[in-house]
């Protein structure tokens, strides 16, 4: 049986302070940071001793009142919400075993894309972040990324791990948060995954950030957004960023844009001469 219902409820009750849901801070010095457990029970209209349960991995069939009202208690945003519902039914068991790590073989079609999409720098991901297949620019993008050997290019273990990655992001900051919030995202549907469970162990044992951003537990799936770039050789640029699911594999597409135009459209294009014409995606 998982405890991750249980993480997720402790770290997400340490996190909402009792004034923000109509508590008194009460006497004394309060020992548990946010929210005590008889406060979030009594805030959700469940027993102490059932929420206890909770927590400890005991009681794994919640049901749908109860999530929601602990979600309500716990501030949770609708992404939040849906992924609390993710946990309890693995608890439950009512989602099949993880198969463990996805197939990373790339359709031939998918490195086509790839390729077609140039000057775009893209790449193809797994669940976790490996590249799978990516184009010169991309490769060029991510300044050194291509000097580790291909089983180690992951885009979340350069974030905390590759030297040059916070002279290239010009917010490392909500880079790196962004990168623990989607692989908290994938770990509800398979929280004990192989491929999930080694990345997390070797980047919470090497990165102090990545450990205390592991634990407060946000949970957020890629989007589009905009991302500024530092890049060595051809200066600051700033791209629109789309990440497109491949249905039925477990991977994206990640695509990296700049509006025609703008000095960022123009760097692209430099990046690219760099990148070398004659190169394929891989």
């Amino acid at each position: 049986m998982s405890s991750e219902l249980g993480v997720f409820l402790r770290a997400r009750r340490a996190r909402v302070r009792p004034s923000e849901v109509g508590l008194p801070p009460g006497p004394g010095a309060r020992r548990t940071p946010g929210l005590r457990r008889e406060e979030l029970a009594a805030l959700s209209g469940v027993s102490i001793d059932y929420y206890i349960r909770l927590e400890q991995g005991k009681e794994t069939n919640p049901s749908g009142a109860v999530l929601d009202a602990l979600a309500r208690a716990l501030r949770l945003d609708e992404e939040e919400h849906a992924h609390l519902y993710a946990l309890a039914d693995h608890a439950a068991r009512r989602t099949p075993p993880g198969r463990g790590a996805a197939d990373p073989a790339v359709r031939p079609a998918v490195r086509l894309l790839l390729e077609n999409l140039r000057p775009c720098p893209a790449y193809a991901l797994s669940r976790t972040g490996d590249v799978l297949a990516a184009n010169p620019e991309a490769l060029a993008l991510y300044a050194g990324l291509a000097d580790w050997p291909e089983e180690r290019r992951n885009t979340v273990r350069y974030v905390f791990l590759h030297p040059a990655a916070r002279r290239l992001l010009a917010d490392w900051d909500r880079s790196a948060a962004g990168c623990v919030a989607n692989l908290r995202g994938v770990a509800a549907a398979d929280p004990d995954a192989p491929d999930l469970a080694a990345l997390v162990d070797e980047l919470d044992g090497r990165s102090p950030e990545f450990a205390a951003l592991w634990r407060r537990y946000d949970v957020r799936h890629r989007r589009g957004e905009e991302k500024t770039f530092r890049h060595p050789e051809v200066g600051e640029l700033t791209l629109q960023v789309e990440s497109l699911r491949l249905t039925g594999t477990g991977q994206r597409v990640t695509v990296y844009q700049a509006w025609p135009g703008t000095p960022s459209h123009d760097a692209l294009a430099l990046l690219s001469m760099a990148a070398g014409t004659g190169r394929t995606a891989r």
